[in-house]
């Protein structure tokens, strides 16, 4: 029998552990506050790549007018511009791509932490974490299912109108520190994309959602301070 009929996939073995840590959390803390101090410290442990592309988003930021004059310059010759650009950035100590290596690094802790709260079962077994609850409202339900089966307005339904708003006040604070020169600006629109996602992502994915943005706005804030 596959390992995908017992109902193993290729990410468990990551995936496992950081399932067993946040329940060992959840004996001692409750399961709310283990989603949040997991989340946290997975945050916290990327602090250094977040470092490392910050430095390198100011170097771009500081580099750009002379980025610009060598794009008018050789408009007409593409490789000229690459090694001049290149050139560029080498003689301040940094590179074209020198902000994306961070980003990607994060990209597996994200998503590992993530599968932890939108997976049904880990390593063959149920998903304990999504039947614990918060306000009375099992950490595996979705918006759409508490609203079809208790109503508008009652309490489930209202703990998820809560962490919509709290998403879209994290939303709007990431929104207002974004750089004027993203482009295309609808992009400036992504932060919002999460209050859509976590109407339809179990509560558990929409509190990771919540501590994570949350953490990615004061991190935002400090690390891009916006000029005098």
């Amino acid at each position: 029998m596959s390992a995908q009929t017992k109902g193993f996939s290729m990410f468990d073995a990551v995936i496992d552990p950081a399932y067993r840590l946040i329940s060992a959390i959840t004996s001692l803390t409750g399961p709310v506050l283990a989603i949040v101090l997991f989340t946290l410290a997975v945050r916290l442990l990327l602090v250094p790549l977040s470092l490392r592309q910050a430095k390198a988003h100011k170097a771009r930021l500081r580099l750009a007018p002379q980025v610009d004059k060598l794009r008018k310059r050789h408009a007409r010759d593409p490789e000229r511009l690459m090694r001049e650009t290149s050139k560029l950035y080498a003689a301040e100590g940094t590179s074209m791509f020198a902000g994306l290596l961070p980003g990607l690094a994060q990209a597996p802790f994200f998503m590992v932490t993530y599968r932890v709260f939108v997976s049904a079962t880990i390593a063959g077994h149920p998903n304990l974490l999504l039947a614990q609850s918060a306000l009375g409202v099992p950490l595996g339900d979705h918006f759409a299912a508490v609203l079809a089966a208790s109503g508008p307005f009652s309490v489930p339904v209202l703990v998820f109108a809560g962490l919509f708003a709290l998403l879209a006040v994290v939303a709007w604070v990431t929104w207002r520190r974004m750089d004027d020169t993203v482009r295309p600006r609808v992009l400036r629109l992504l932060p919002f994309g999460t209050v859509l996602a976590a109407a339809f992502l179990p509560l558990a994915a929409g509190l990771y959602l919540l501590v994570s943005t949350a953490w990615s706005a004061a991190e935002r804030t400090v690390l891009y301070p916006r000029p005098a």
